[in-house]
């Protein structure tokens, strides 16, 4: 997409998320009807993807969680873009952090926080944590390839100021924050898929074999910071609530791996009480171990 397409389709977005989220559900449920009935979009993977995980879910359970997850995926496309225009008070009673007081009591015991979480739910609203906790947010992103919608993303995601961090750097970013003694959350989404020269641990997650990031973990334990797992249940459309589930205060004493099997384990078991809030259409095992 050329800047000059792309500015020509952003205001036409920014004008639609005008209106409120109850007429925009109207607009997903559109979107919704074009992703799985005619377009198909990688209907292929998601229904593979779901196969795979629950392998004695029948054809008719499939298809159910199926068609529930385009419209979710499609609801959280929305809910995306309608952060252009949504003030703050708007969210306040549709994101409900539940026990954030988990994360400021480690914050007055000097301890700053890997943040957990998966493709689950609405991630992006995450951004507004930085309104109730007294640590900076940074989260830490992979580009995307169109620079324009990269920025676009960026933008929305900082709005509340949570500052950005590029893959390649957040290593040497966060221990520099560490050493000057700043207290700091940053996000690590889980859930995604290492490059195969990245790959380094393998373990079983949803019914298969599957490679895992470390990096969450061995910044944890280089840096001795806690790991908190957000915990994020959709109650209902566009309502949803996070708990804070503290798995490690002190990440230097785990063993090797324990992070990651643990922060694995809250998200496996938050996917199979409710799949459709997953992001099935993502190529999570395009890898294979015999490989």
């Amino acid at each position: 997409m050329n800047r000059f397409l792309f500015k020509i389709v952003y205001s036409i977005i920014w004008l639609i998320t005008l209106f409120p989220l109850p007429v925009l559900y109207q607009i997903s449920n559109i979107l919704y009807f074009l992703a799985y009935y005619v377009v198909g979009y990688r209907k292929k993977v998601v229904v593979s993807n779901l196969k795979n995980a629950f392998p004695l879910k029948s054809n008719t359970e499939i298809k159910k969680i199926t068609k529930s997850f385009y419209l979710h995926l499609c609801d959280n496309l929305i809910e995306t873009a309608a952060m252009i225009h949504m003030p703050k008070k708007s969210f306040d009673k549709r994101f409900i952090f539940k026990n954030v007081d988990v994360i400021n009591e480690l914050y007055d015991k000097g301890k700053s926080i890997c943040a957990v979480f998966g493709h689950y739910g609405n991630w992006d609203w995450y951004a507004l944590l930085q309104f109730y906790v007294k640590h900076q947010v940074y989260a830490i992103y992979m580009p995307i390839k169109n620079k324009n919608i990269d920025k676009l993303v960026n933008n929305l995601r900082s709005k509340f100021g949570v500052k950005m961090i590029h893959k390649a750097y957040a290593a040497k970013k966060i221990l520099d924050m560490h050493n000057s003694g700043e207290l700091f959350i940053t996000f690590f989404i889980s859930d995604q898929t290492p490059s195969k020269r990245e790959i380094s641990y393998w373990t079983t997650f949803l019914n298969q074999d599957t490679a895992v990031f470390l990096g969450a973990e061995k910044i944890a334990r280089k840096t001795n910071q806690a790991v908190v797992f957000f915990d994020i249940i959709k109650k209902k459309r566009g309502y949803y609530e996070i708990e804070f589930l503290k798995l490690f205060e002190n990440s230097k004493d785990t063993r090797q791996y324990e992070i990651t099997k643990a922060h694995l384990k809250c998200l496996e078991k938050r996917i199979i009480e409710k799949p459709e809030y997953w992001l099935w259409s993502h190529r999570r095992w395009k890898y294979k171990k015999t490989e």
